[in-house]
């Protein structure tokens, strides 16, 4: 996958964690399920190195 590919990917991966994140603050702890903190911790984190990568991968290429 190229690396112009990766960012859309990157950033909606770390959007829908943000929104999982707000979910959470505005709900409290209690009265979500647990996917949505699995979401949280796991989404925004993995589309914030996804979209380090790509723009590494983009820098290199253009270099």
């Amino acid at each position: 996958m190229t690396s112009q590919k990766l960012m859309p990917v990157a950033v909606a991966l770390f959007a829908l964690g943000v929104v999982a994140i707000v979910a959470m603050f505005i709900a409290g702890k209690e009265g979500l399920p647990a996917w949505v903190f699995a979401a949280g911790w796991l989404l925004a984190p993995a589309g914030l190195a996804l979209g380090v990568v790509s723009a590494v991968r983009n820098s290199r290429r253009r270099a």
